[in-house]
């Protein structure tokens, strides 16, 4: 008989030193992640408990999490309301999923989304991740066509997610390896509809008619926080009312009142004329407590794809409609109607945008643009050849002659600053430029934006070149070149 293996139980695992919990990423999960993240100040703590905007760690102190987890607490942190829906759904013993049996909270569910939706966008497939749902409906544009059309297109600086096909049509600088791809996907430059047009002129077939099945762009990019203009939305449907493509919006990140509206197509007054035919959503849709994801499309896509029953289950996954996750999804959305925090959103943006803005008056020299929308906004930040020159003895001339590398220095120590001397954590975003991100919960307070603002204006007032020097001579450095140097046949990544 084999040994019983060791197993770790709940209480032990709440229980683990971070030590521990490294060597168990280490062997079980990832040793680069460890690498890379337990430098930072964040890496060497535990979160013992989190509540709205506020993260307790064991030793208790309190850190401003300003990154609202990069889109999925639009809610903040164990919001009550969401807690008590779980807590009820368990006392009743309910039945979570049966592919036999119809769900009164998958409906519920599936007809709250509906009504919130302008137009005929009334038909939700769930499923558990952004890129999930992008596939799902990448798959629904492709089946509307029968098979007949062979294009996707999708735009220079998109983002839709790491799985094959969701990367297939992404054009994120932070997806610098390609994978097997599937065939036709096409990009366009973002906003513009004369390459938009481009594109959709080349791809005729002989007859005339068009071999694209398929758009899908963000109507605002969250890793960019660039934004389609409303012109634009409305001439794209258009175009693609005439040419018989599929619409697809991706409002992964920015659904669910993140950037001052429900969805932000919603926000152009002429929304019912660039309504998308598919509508793609996650992270929030959760309430931070479920990982849950949907794409909405119009009736007609709906029926002309599936809407048979030969077809009506050509598209499905074992966890649609399980209980607890729908009851978590039909709570936060309740919630974020009834607490108003997609006006929330609006008066957030408004202090961000006045406060990011003085910065950017106060600090020329140190950050380049401001850009963004609602509770959603990031810097550029920039340092000045004086910057380079003191620190090129110390970095290899790969990283010396990237200037992008440049920028995540700067914003990386100004990060790693941010959480070891105020207690705040912030994030990056990774696309072209690399933008230090506020992307705050929709429950945060004005005092705890007025925090953040200090905080980041008190670290912005020091030299970026000393900042840049402490980070590179800390131990952090040499994990953060690691991706630019070729490791030695058979180096091992040294212990964190």
């Amino acid at each position: 008989m084999p040994p019983t293996p060791q197993l770790i139980s709940v209480e032990q695992c709440e229980n683990l030193a971070i030590s521990e919990v490294w060597k168990h990423y280490r062997r079980t999960i990832n040793p680069g992640q460890v690498e890379l993240i337990s430098s930072f100040g964040f890496g060497q703590e535990l979160i013992r408990s989190a509540k709205g905007c506020t993260l307790t760690t064991h030793q208790g102190k309190q850190i401003l999490d300003v990154t609202g987890g990069i889109g999925v607490l639009n809610h903040g942190h164990n919001h009550p309301r969401i807690l008590a829906a779980r807590e009820r759904f368990a006392a009743k013993d309910a039945m979570e999923v049966h592919k036999n049996y119809f769900s009164p909270y998958l409906a519920a569910l599936s007809h709250n989304i509906a009504a919130l939706l302008p137009g005929d966008l009334e038909i939700s497939y769930l499923a558990n991740s952004g890129a999930e749902a992008v596939e799902g409906a990448i798959k629904m544009a492709y089946k509307a066509h029968q098979g007949r059309r062979s294009v996707l297109l999708h735009s220079d600086i998109s983002y839709h997610g790491k799985l094959l096909g969701a990367a297939s049509a992404s054009a994120s600088a932070e997806l610098h390896f390609r994978y097997p791809e599937i065939p036709g996907c096409h990009s366009f430059h973002y906003n513009d509809l004369d390459s938009v047009t481009s594109m959709v002129e080349s791809h005729q077939k002989s007859d005339g008619s068009s071999d694209i099945y398929g758009i899908i762009i963000e109507p605002m990019s969250a890793s960019t926080l660039q934004q389609c203009d409303e012109n634009f939305l409305i001439r794209l449907r258009s175009l693609c009312d005439q040419q018989g493509i599929v619409l697809i919006y991706d409002e992964v990140f920015t659904g669910w009142g993140k950037t001052g509206e429900l969805f932000h197509f919603m926000r152009y007054a002429q929304a019912e004329r660039l309504l998308p035919d598919v509508l793609v959503t996650s992270k929030s849709l959760g309430g931070g407590k479920a990982s849950l994801s949907a794409f909405v499309t119009r009736t007609p896509v709906f029926k002309t794809a599936y809407g048979n029953l030969r077809d009506a289950l050509l598209h499905s996954s074992t966890y649609n409609g399980f209980g607890e996750e729908c009851v978590t999804a039909l709570e936060a959305i309740n919630t974020l109607v009834d607490e108003g925090l997609v006006e929330r959103a609006q008066t957030i943006g408004g202090q961000l945008e006045q406060g990011l803005e003085q910065l950017l008056q106060r600090y020329p020299e140190k950050i380049s643009a401001r850009r963004g929308c609602g509770a959603l906004q990031g810097l550029a930040l920039q340092g000045g050849p004086g910057l380079l020159a003191s620190l090129i003895r110390l970095l290899p001339l790969s990283v010396a002659n990237d200037e992008r590398f440049l920028q995540k220095l700067i914003t990386a120590a100004v990060i790693q600053e941010l959480y070891q001397q105020h207690d705040i954590l912030t994030y990056y975003a990774d696309n072209r430029e690399i933008l230090l991100m506020a992307a705050p919960s929709l429950v945060i307070s004005e005092e705890q934006l007025e925090r953040y603002l200090s905080a980041l204006d008190t670290t912005l007032a020091q030299s970026l070149s000393l900042l840049c020097l402490r980070f590179v001579q800390s131990k952090l450095f040499s994990r953060f070149i690691a991706p630019y140097r070729k490791p030695a046949v058979g180096e091992q990544l040294p212990d964190a």
